[in-house]
């Protein structure tokens, strides 16, 4: 009863912190805590195209299922089977009640715990707050949680001044934000930057790319289609002081690799 009261609030009352900003180490990060309340984006300030960035890189189907892709997870399922690399599949209300309230733990337990959460949340908000909250708490860089916070970060500027090609460098780094690169963004997240903007264009009708340009851009995800090779290009995969680069989205793997190591000297240690 309590929970679904404090979610019943988070309706109309913005909240100064999350258990993701509770748990970040923010000495190791050395920058100070801040209230995501001093940060907050109001909805109306949110620039469309920073809206369409998110929905384009995490959850295109946003506005049509209520809180659960379903073919997306029996897909997830299918590859986790066969020991496949898998995006994930978890929606953006989904990772709205994971970053809220839970933890990032891989566990049925969790997963449980946020479906029941998912459901209350798209029973009690309309999808428009359900994207400002989540564009509020999301974390775009280390540290960085919300988008006010990571737009004076990263460009020095407020949400509502950043331009299509920053929300898609934004929304880039979403998968991985503790290691993937806004500014100056990366090989990587330059790519997958442009196959957001591409992913824009479609569903919102709005040419954020030339037609042309458009053309030369392949169809699928970055994050999936390069798999490991190409996230080697970002500098903070690799652990300081150390020759591992550990996956986030490999939760049962480590990647042995030397800086200086060739792509097909690569091995994958279970």
């Amino acid at each position: 009863i309590l929970l679904i009261f404090t979610i019943l609030i988070l309706r109309w009352a913005n909240p100064p912190f999350t258990s993701f900003t509770l748990r970040e180490d923010w000495e190791n990060l050395e920058t100070e805590r801040h209230d995501l309340k001093e940060w907050w984006t109001p909805s109306e300030q949110i620039p469309a195209h920073l809206q369409w960035a998110v929905i384009a890189s995490e959850d295109q189907l946003f506005q049509d299922h209520s809180g659960f892709d379903i073919e997306s997870i029996k897909e997830a399922i299918d590859e986790r089977r066969k020991g496949e690399r898998s995006r994930g599949a978890s929606t953006i209300t989904q990772q709205t009640a994971k970053n809220l309230f839970l933890w990032p733990d891989q566990s049925y337990f969790r997963k449980g715990i946020e479906a029941g959460i998912t459901v209350i949340i798209e029973l009690l908000w309309p999808k428009e707050r359900i994207l400002e909250v989540y564009l509020n708490i999301a974390e775009f860089g280390p540290g960085l949680y919300g988008i006010g916070k990571a737009a004076d970060s990263e460009f020095g500027i407020h949400p509502t001044d950043l331009q299509p090609e920053m929300s898609a460098r934004l929304a880039a780094v979403l998968p991985s934000p503790k290691r993937m690169r806004v500014e100056p963004p990366s090989p990587f997240a330059q790519k997958r930057s442009r196959w957001i903007l591409k992913q824009m264009s479609q569903l919102s009708g709005i040419a954020y790319l030339p037609a042309d340009t458009i053309e030369n851009i392949d169809d699928i995800d970055p994050f999936n289609s390069d798999s490991l090779s190409v996230l080697l290009d970002e500098a903070t995969l690799f652990e300081p002081g150390t020759d591992t680069v550990r996956m986030e989205n490999l939760p049962d793997s480590l990647i042995h690799i030397s800086p200086d190591t060739s792509l097909q000297q690569l091995t994958i240690d279970p």
